[in-house]
């Protein structure tokens, strides 16, 4: 061997420890997800620090996610949490070539944090959460100290095994060679089990919505307008498809709950008669169909986060009734009621509003048919008029009457308020901003929304001339949107639109912007566009 040939195999051991790193955390991931894959998948260490990095996170950093990354914002957070993950191994198996003990010793210290995140989050199943962690850990520590003891030199160990000289030529390249491709494959198919077992998990769960077959409701709600859709190219459609309906939540896993296990506890200050029910009970009560659009508190002015959708479902108040629970104004002792889901989320709601007459839903079925996991499979809250923040609780499973003063919900403790009815607002659908309209008749057009209140009146503004008033399609309800259009006769040059609505209750919206945070943003939307 020359002596260039020396040293390039002396320098070879460094990024082959770096590699050393990389492997061992990949294989402590793929472990940890097929052990999680076989208990819960929510146990998993990603998911884990995930969600306790979401429960962390300031209320307006989560709100930039969401405007910046949109529904994507808990893809991004994996990606950055795996891209940290990766960065670690790589300094911990540079470590680990000089100091074997302390490179493995980090592993597993990596294997604790995910463990006490699994085991603090709030749907916790106990101490077998720590599982995936501590499995992963184990055998991610193993793999580094066994591919970093192949780039040790050969020969007599130091006396000391924590504090290596660096190592030379003699390194073993043929046992480094096997034992790296052992724990890549050895990865792979961990990572495939995890996957197969966390599928084989929802099995039942899948198979229990795809049997669901939606019994016809005793109260339908009525066909939608003939003239609720325009026919203006570029508006929303005014039935929202499952598949875009905006989906704001902090699940990086979303449930999968079986149907026929799923049980839903009433109970709480003021419930003279708790409750039990299985989906199959509420299958047998009176169902209603109603058409309601949802808000989404994160919705900047002008934000695609709105939706609207066919609902079939239980009435709330009828349950609370039942229950024995009675509204403040009629001397009920609680005012809040708090919706907790599956995943542990908490959802507080003014038992006035949900017992006030509007159609406040344990809702089964979206747009004919099953809930799709995603929106809350197998029942969720629908409740028109209120932000989902205070309303939404997707994949719900207990019910408690309690005050709003002894008890603050997930959201509320991380500064948003207690109570947020939907604001009066509009946005511009079409044209989109910065678009190069022709000369002559362009049409503007666009929805508004107020929901348990209704829309009355929109109006468009060009430049800073005078308001003038837009043609409002058919309404469908009041808890619906509405779109509006106005057809204007656009001049060449730059020019601004601005949209502002008028509710049912003569409030019109307000020019006065604010941020999502704490209840909702305000303002007037307003795009610009240049007319050629």
């Amino acid at each position: 061997m020359t002596e260039n040939e020396k040293k390039t195999a002396a320098a070879l051991p460094l990024p082959l420890a770096a590699l050393s790193g990389v492997l061992a955390g990949l294989a402590a991931l793929a472990v940890a997800e097929a052990v999680a894959g076989g208990t819960r998948p929510q146990a998993g260490p990603v998911v884990a620090v995930g969600g306790a990095a979401i429960d962390r996170t300031p209320a307006a950093v989560k709100d930039w996610a969401i405007r910046h990354f949109g529904t994507n914002d808990k893809l991004f957070l994996q990606l950055g949490i795996l891209a940290v993950l990766a960065v670690f191994a790589l300094a911990l198996g540079i470590v680990a070539l000089r100091f074997r003990r302390t490179g493995t010793a980090g592993v597993l210290l990596f294997g604790v944090v995910g463990a006490l995140a699994a085991t603090g989050r709030p749907d916790s199943t106990g101490i077998t959460d720590a599982l995936p962690s501590v499995a992963g850990a184990v055998v991610g520590a193993a793999v580094l100290y066994v591919l970093v003891g192949r780039l040790r030199p050969r020969g007599p160990e130091p006396a000391d095994q924590d504090a290596v000289a660096p190592p030379a030529a003699g390194w073993d390249r043929r046992g480094f060679v096997i034992a790296a491709s052992a724990a890549a494959v050895g990865s792979a198919g961990a990572g495939l089990l995890g996957r197969s077992l966390s599928g084989a998990g929802g099995r039942d769960a899948v198979a229990s919505r795809r049997n669901l077959v939606l019994p016809v409701p005793a109260s339908r709600a009525r066909a939608v307008p003939k003239g609720a859709q325009l026919r203006v190219p570029g508006v929303s459609p005014f039935v929202t498809p499952n598949g875009d309906f905006y989906r704001v939540d902090t699940a990086l896993v979303v449930p999968k709950v079986d149907a026929t296990t799923w049980r839903l506890r009433i109970h709480g200050q003021g419930v003279r008669r708790p409750l039990t029910l299985t989906f199959d009970d509420l299958l047998r009560r009176e169902l209603v169909e109603r058409d309601i659009t949802l808000t989404c508190v994160s919705n900047e002015v002008g934000g695609p986060y709105v939706g609207n959708a066919r609902w079939i479902g239980v009435r709330l108040a009828d349950l609370l009734a039942e229950s024995g629970v009675k509204p403040p104004s009629e001397g009920g002792s609680a005012d809040q009621l708090v919706a907790r889901s599956v995943d542990g989320m908490t959802i507080g709601s003014p038992v006035e509003d949900l017992m006030d007459g509007r159609d406040a839903l344990l809702a089964l079925g979206m747009n004919g048919e099953p809930l799709p996991f995603a929106h809350g499979f197998p029942v969720r809250m629908v409740v028109p008029g209120l932000y989902g923040f205070v309303s939404a609780c997707k994949w719900i499973k207990d019910i408690e009457l309690t005050t709003f003063d002894a008890y603050d919900p997930y959201w509320v403790k991380r500064g948003w308020a207690r109570k947020a009815p939907i604001k009066t607002e509009s946005r511009i659908d079409t044209p989109k901003p910065f678009a190069r309209p022709k000369t002559g008749t362009v049409m503007v057009a666009g929805v508004a929304w107020a929901q348990h209140r209704g829309i009355d009146k929109v109006e468009i503004r060009v430049d800073d001339g005078p308001w003038q008033e837009a043609r409002l399609a058919a309404e469908d309800t009041r808890d619906t949107w509405r779109q509006w259009s106005f057809p204007w006769r656009a001049t060449k040059g730059g020019h601004t639109l601005t949209v502002r609505a008028t509710d049912r209750t003569g409030a019109v919206q307000t020019d006065k912007r604010t941020k999502t945070i704490p209840d909702g943003a305000s303002g007037w939307h307003s795009v610009v566009v240049t007319v050629d």
